[in-house]
Formats: C-alpha cells, structure tokens, sequence
C-alpha cells in the first residue's frame, strides 16, 4: 500500500529543505566552508533530512546562474535526475523536481515524473516554475510568453489527460499539439504526484490556487504572512484547500550573539558582491536605498527569502510564529547543509514536536 506524500498528507507543520542541489543553496557567501554541492554533499544532506525526518527535498532549477566571483548557482544538477538518484537512496522524505514550463515538453515531463515517482514509490512531486530570467531562457532559443500561465495550464491539462487516459490521445491546443501520445506507466500517485508553484502576481496566484496543491511565497513578518494566507483562502478555487507555504535561510548556533555573528559574515562581510548585484538588478530601480540594503542582505543570504536567525529555541519560536499564521509549511536553506542540518534537525525539531507543531 502506497502512504501519503509527505508533502500533502495532513499531519503537521511541514519543513524541507530548498536549493541543495545547486551550490551555494541560496546563499551567495564566499565562506570556505559555503555548500559545493557535489554529488556526495547531495546525498549526505537527504539522508540527513530523511532519517531526521523532514517531509520534502526542493531542488530549484538553474541553467545559467548569476556570475562574480563565486559564479553563482552555475553548478546545479538538473532536477528529474537528482530527484530520482535521491529518491531510490530515500525512504520517506517527499522528493520534488523544479521544471521550467516552456523549456521541457509536456508528454516528456510526464514521463519523467512518472518514473521518479514509481522510483519513489509515490513520494514524488512537482514545481511549476513559468519564467522569470530571459537570459536563461535565451540559451534555449525561447523567449519568456507574457501568457506563460495559459501555458502553464494546458501542459498540466496535458500530463493529466495522459495519465488518466485509458488509450492514446489527441491534442491540438494553443500551446501543444499531440497525436496518438501515449505515456506508460502513469504516476503512482493519482491522479497525478502533488504540483507546487512559488506565484505572486494576480494571475500567477490565480493559476496556483485553482490548478495546485500548495502555493510558495516569500514574507516580509508574521503580519505580512497571515494577510497572504488570508487573501489565499478568500481566492482558492471552490472546494479546494491550497496550503500555504513559505521560504527561509537559517542561521541557528548555541547563542544568539554567535547566530548574528555569523549571519552578518554571510550575509555582509564575506558575500559575492558582483552576484548579488546581478541577482539584484530589477529589485533595485524599484525600492528605496533603506529598503534595497534590507533586501540586499536577504538576497545575499538567502535569494529574499525571510532570515531564521538565532538559538534553536529563538528558531523553534519563529517557526511556530510562522505556524500561527495559518501558514502550513517552509523550505530552508543553509551555508551548508551538511554541516548545519544535524544541529538543526538534534535541536529544533523536538521543540517543535513538544510545542505540537510536528508529529
């Protein structure tokens, strides 16, 4: 009998990790010890978070990365064969893969995550991603669609269809064309693995809470938080229940001076100034020089998402700030996972459990 992904299965706060496949993570530091992501370090950290156990492994999906020194996020492994290598070494941790939409082919796609989640005897799930660098798309001779929503739709309709479907199937859409496309086996999950997308303008929210099974965003405080949970409630399609899930980087060590210490190297003093900027560009013609300093150090840290910064107890009480509300689960990034998620997951995680966050 196949369980319940972790990912949906309704018990608890959930808590992956984000980004390990890729080096650096999220972070864009020039600490010796920030994460290299070779193939050893990947599978060190799942194993980790597997036995620990944590409810799913985010990969993102980088072709190009962000340049300076560091050559930031250049090194990422492609997703469908990390999920799948991680998946056959795992027992219980939810195994996600990142899919740029216009890039891969629907009736490929379906065949891919079919197979990892057969590997993964149905652990597997999918992030949707429809474009935001057209200088990664570029690459592939594509240029980003201003509809790339609508896309996003039809090639789910597609993967869905040819999973459900008792033969071949036709399509003839505005996007794709199939004739007589078959795609055996289907996924163990049915009617298909859950799918994720990280959306924050209208219709990309529009797109997650009607057609998804979680929505990612990324928080400014708790209050911000809960309004985005709020709006997502009001705005999810009739008789369906979206979860709400956010994005961290964490820095917890013994004491709070230490945390902050070390946050500030990573985040400050040692990071890849030309990445940084590059990853920056757009954000900085929009915002204030106060408010392009605050992000500028939480893009350094952590690609804007929020900082978790301190004790483990000082963590455990923002995760469950974060429980509060409303808000069902977050994928973490660290410096370097293998070194920092044993402590994490020794520390945190019990407080969590006896707070009646996790099972």
């Amino acid at each position: 009998m196949i369980k319940p992904n972790p990912l949906i299965d309704g018990t608890g706060f959930k808590i992956g990790t984000f980004a390990s496949n890729a080096d650096g993570g999220l972070s864009l530091a020039t600490v010796p010890e920030r994460w290299q992501a070779r193939w050893d370090d990947c599978l060190t950290a799942a194993r980790i978070a597997d036995r620990a156990g944590l409810d799913f492994l985010l990969p993102i999906a980088r072709w190009r990365g962000f340049g300076g020194e560091i050559r930031a996020r250049e090194w990422s492994f492609e997703t469908f064969t990390w999920a799948a290598a991680l998946a056959a070494v795992t027992k219980r941790i939810g195994v996600l893969m990142t899919v740029h939409v216009p890039v891969l082919h629907p009736l490929y796609v379906a065949k891919a995550l079919a197979t990892v989640d057969h590997v993964a005897h149905g652990r597997a799930g999918l992030n949707i991603v429809c474009g935001w660098n057209p200088e990664e798309f570029a690459m592939f001779g594509i240029a980003l669609d201003a509809d790339g929503y609508a896309m996003a739709e039809e090639w789910l309709d597609v993967i869905e269809r040819l999973y459900t479907a008792s033969g071949p199937i036709d399509h003839h859409g505005r996007f794709y064309t199939l004739n007589g496309a078959v795609s055996r086996p289907a996924s163990v999950q049915a009617p298909r693995p859950p799918v994720i997308n990280a959306a924050f303008s209208a219709r990309g929210r529009q797109f997650a809470l009607s057609r998804c099974d979680r929505l990612f965003t990324v928080y400014i405080d708790a209050a911000d938080l809960a309004r985005q949970v709020r709006e997502a409630e009001t705005v999810a399609a009739a008789g369906r229940s979206v979860g709400l899930f956010t994005t961290a980087h964490v820095v917890c060590r013994g004491s709070a001076a230490e945390a902050e210490d070390y946050y500030r190297r990573v985040t400050v003093e040692q990071i890849d100034e030309i990445a940084v900027d590059n990853h920056m560009r757009d954000k900085a013609r929009h915002t204030s020089a106060d408010e392009y300093q605050r992000y500028r150090q939480r893009f350094a840290g952590g690609a804007g998402t929020a900082p978790l910064v301190g004790t483990p107890a000082q963590i455990a009480d923002q995760l469950i700030a974060i429980a509060a509300t409303g808000c069902r689960g977050i994928a973490l990034s660290f410096v370097n996972y293998a070194y920092e998620l044993p402590h994490f997951c020794d520390r945190v995680l019990p407080l969590l459990e006896r707070a009646g966050l996790r099972p």
